[in-house]
């Protein structure tokens, strides 16, 4: 009778056993294990950024710069340059405070309650993301322009603005704010109300603190957002210099004159603008977060 020699298994311990008979630099060549980030990996990653992100804002810097830095600060104060920018700042805050009590809202609505039609509300909530932003525009000039239906005239005026740019960065407070909720431990809530807390206490104590974060992000995301856009205030805004135009439309009349150093020095600030909001929003976030871990 032939026999078969035993065969010493791997001990549990044994990588291999696990492994099976993969190579010992795992996947990829890789000595650590499949959540370690390679080099290789981070030179793409980096490589990549670096053509989609960070080359285009050099060469924008640079032609804003081709005048030297006279000619971008007598760009930038122009006087159509200045009303432009304040316009832009003023209606894109005004929407961002609208969404951080309106978006709230329906993020609580969403996570709170159940009604019929919930899942169809929850559904066009993205709509704006995916929606073309001129076609926006379209519809609002359709509802609110000289021919409303409704009786409601605000094509070329700051208010057309405002509610245009409350359209397309609503999603951004309502997903950045619904999360948050559904995470949220109920039973602190219903313990402080057992405890004699009533709702505005209980919200103002300990909904609002857990909520803040995630608000000022949203509130954060949809300034610089509004900050930029053109498709959805290209109709309803008018484009009237001094009165409802905006940065981006400022910049298209400064390329359609031929004036793009005017336009690449607009553009450096709106870039400026997001980039010390997403900057100041990073350091309240971490200040939360030690806040937090300091209280725990």
């Amino acid at each position: 009778m032939t026999t078969v020699d035993s065969v010493d298994a791997p001990a549990p311990d044994d990588p291999q056993a696990v492994s099976g008979s993969r190579p010992p630099g795992g996947f990829l060549g890789r000595s650590r294990t499949f959540a370690g980030v390679s080099p290789m990996t981070v030179g793409v990653a980096w490589l990549w950024l670096s053509v989609i992100v960070l080359l285009p804002l050099a060469a924008i810097t640079v032609q804003s710069f081709e005048d030297g830095w006279s000619g971008f600060w007598d760009a930038v104060t122009a006087p159509a340059a200045v009303d432009a920018l304040w316009i832009t700042v003023l209606v894109s805050v005004i929407a961002a405070l609208i969404n951080v009590v309106f978006g709230t809202l329906i993020a609580w609505v969403l996570v709170r309650d159940d009604f019929p039609g919930k899942g169809f509300v929850n559904a066009i909530i993205d709509l704006p993301f995916a929606l073309p932003t001129i076609v926006a525009s379209l519809v609002l000039l359709s509802l609110y322009g000289p021919n409303s239906p409704v009786d409601i005239h605000l094509n070329a005026t700051k208010p057309a603005l405002v509610i245009a740019l409350t359209f397309v960065t609503l999603p951004f407070v309502v997903r950045q704010v619904q999360p948050v909720l559904l995470e949220l431990d109920v039973d602190v809530e219903e313990a402080a109300a057992v405890l004699g807390a009533n709702n505005l206490t209980i919200f103002r104590r300990i909904i609002l603190p857990a909520l803040l974060p995630a608000i000022l992000t949203g509130a954060g995301l949809a300034f610089t957002r509004a900050i930029g856009e053109f498709g959805s205030v290209v109709l309803i805004g008018g484009n009237i210099p001094g009165d409802t135009q905006v940065a981006s439309q400022y910049i298209q009349q400064q390329i359609e004159i031929d004036a793009p150093v005017n336009a690449a020095a607009i553009s450096v600030v709106l870039l400026l603008i997001a980039f010390v909001t997403l900057l100041i929003l990073r350091i309240v976030g971490r200040w939360q977060s030690k806040r937090e871990d300091a209280d725990r």
